[in-house]
Order: C-alpha cells, then sequence, then structure tokens
C-alpha cells in the first residue's frame, strides 16, 4: 500500500496499522494522522508497555523507513543528539597527510571537518534521511535538553558550524514519548499533538494478544488477558503490568508449551508479567484466589 492511501484519513491509517499488528483506537488514529498530515510531532504519555513506542514502529513499518530512536535519559547532551566529529579517524588522517608530506596546512584543517568524518547522531539522522524519529522517554532529560529540543521541533533544521544549516526536506514522522516521571514543560507540549494511551479494555487487549502472538493458543490468551485485566483492576502493585508485559507472559507460555494458566504455572512464569518483588508476592497470592476453581 502507497503511503497516501495509508494516510488518506485515520480510519485508513488504523486499518493499516492493524495489518502490522498494532491496533490504534480512533482517537490515536486520529492523532498520528494529524501529524502526518500537520507535520507535527506526536506526544505520546501513559503507563509503560501501553503502545507508545510501537506506534512509531508501526508507523515506519508503513512507510518502508528505519526507526531513528534517541533515548533521553539523565544528563544527555544536544551533541549526543545532533553529531559528533570522529577524532580518531581525524588523528590518522593527519598522520597520513603528514607521512605523505603532502597538503596545505589550511586545506589540510578544512578536510576535517567535512561530512567525511561527521558522526550524524538521531536527530540530524533524521534530517537529512527519511525515517520515523523516536524521541523515547523525553521526561527523563534536563531541562535544557527539553529546550534544545524546541529549536529543533519548531524549525526542523540545525546548524553546524562548520558545514552550515541542514534542514529537512519535510519534517519526518516524529513520536515523542514519556512516562511522565516528570510533568513537561508547557512550550514543548505546544510544539506537539498530544495523547494519553491508557491500558487497553479487555477485548481490545485480547485481539491485540491474537494479532502480535497468532501462534498462541486461543484460549490461553484470554486467560492470561483476564488475568493481568484484574491484576490491574484489584491488586495495588507498585507496576501494573503493561500491553508489553501481557504479551511476554502469553510468549512465555506458549514456549513452554503450556494450554492453560494454573497457579503453578503462573506462579513459575510470572517474572515475564511482574517486575517487584512486593507485586510478585502479591501476585501470587492473587493468582491463587483467581485461578483456583
Amino acid at each position: 500500500m502507497q503511503a497516501a492511501d495509508v494516510f488518506a484519513s485515520p480510519r485508513s491509517l488504523a486499518d493499516a496499522l492493524g495489518g502490522t499488528g498494532y491496533l490504534a483506537d480512533d482517537g490515536l488514529a486520529t492523532v498520528a494522522w494529524l501529524g502526518r498530515r500537520l507535520g507535527r510531532p506526536i506526544l505520546l504519555e501513559g503507563e509503560p508497555g501501553t503502545g507508545k513506542t510501537a506506534l512509531a514502529e508501526g508507523v515506519a513499518e508503513l512507510l518502508d523507513v528505519p526507526v531513528v530512536r534517541l533515548q533521553c535519559y539523565e544528563g544527555i547532551e544536544a551533541s549526543q543528539a545532533l553529531y559528533d566529529w570522529d577524532f580518531p579517524r581525524q588523528i590518522l588522517h593527519l598522520r597520513a597527510v603528514e607521512a605523505a608530506g603532502a597538503g596545505d596546512g589550511r586545506d589540510v584543517e578544512a578536510e576535517l571537518f567535512t561530512d567525511r568524518f561527521l558522526l550524524p547522531r538521531p536527530i540530524l539522522r533524521a534530517l537529512r534521511e527519511p525515517c520515523v524519529l523516536l524521541i523515547d522517554e523525553v521526561d527523563r532529560a534536563d531541562d535544557e535538553f527539553e529546550a534544545f529540543l524546541l529549536e529543533v521541533l519548531s524549525t526542523w533544521s540545525v546548524t553546524i558550524p562548520e558545514l552550515g544549516t541542514v534542514a529537512a526536506a519535510e519534517p519526518p514522522f516524529t513520536v515523542l514519548t514519556s512516562n511522565r516521571t516528570r510533568e513537561l514543560h508547557d512550550a514543548l507540549k505546544r510544539r506537539c499533538l498530544y495523547h494519553w494511551i491508557d491500558h487497553p479494555g479487555l477485548e481490545r487487549e485480547l485481539a491485540i494478544v491474537r494479532s502480535r502472538l497468532p501462534g498462541v493458543d486461543q484460549a490461553l490468551a484470554a486467560q492470561v488477558v483476564e488475568v493481568v485485566q484484574r491484576l490491574r483492576a484489584e491488586e495495588d502493585l507498585v507496576k501494573t503490568p503493561g500491553v508489553a508485559e501481557t504479551l511476554d507472559w502469553a510468549r512465555a507460555l506458549q514456549a513452554l508449551g503450556v494450554s492453560r494458566l494454573d497457579p503453578e504455572v503462573a506462579a513459575s512464569t510470572l517474572g515475564a508479567a511482574v517486575k517487584y518483588r512486593e507485586d510478585a508476592e502479591r501476585v501470587r497470592v492473587a493468582l491463587d484466589r483467581m485461578l483456583t476453581p
């Protein structure tokens, strides 16, 4: 399917994403469609494991372009997002020129700061080549880095002093994700289309499992989804399992050749869905209650 057909409407985009195994509801499909149509980045917030990153991967698959991922963390600097110079290669080049006894000093110096020795980082790559830009967990970055993003997301260009300005031919489809470990600044939110991704309901989550893991026993898939839904609703967990954990759990059970979830099997595979010791102890008790006839 051509990109123009995929993005003909929010409905067509949702249908196309469904073909990749990503089931987007009407709200998310509309925001993604608008992001493409208006050339605006999308800011997705929600609990971990609700499918924020997977949207970028799904759109990239539809557009047949790579995902260029910028993983944010505390202390990340603009140079780690833009570019760096390949100093070892520059030094080797200087030594080679020196050994050959050739070249004018200023010419050699100019050669050191050309594309040949440039190491593009995610944002520069996204400005120069077709891709989906994923700025993951932007809430982990410092205020200074968030301020740097404001200019990039507004102008879709950066200036490299030695080379000049690099501007995107057209804005890349851009997804920013946040787990809301801190509140983002209004200025960044204003530049984005915002959408909150919640945990899906039972039927939707079951459809996601069936779509992503077609080889999993259907009755087992239904059992896993029902248990996860009840854990989210009934148990006060440190970290509630997301869709990603549901898929991991079903995948683990499939690998073990299990066709039915019982307390013993559930307890032995719980690590695929629960990541805290306190939660594991609480869930074991809950599973005995949920799975014992």
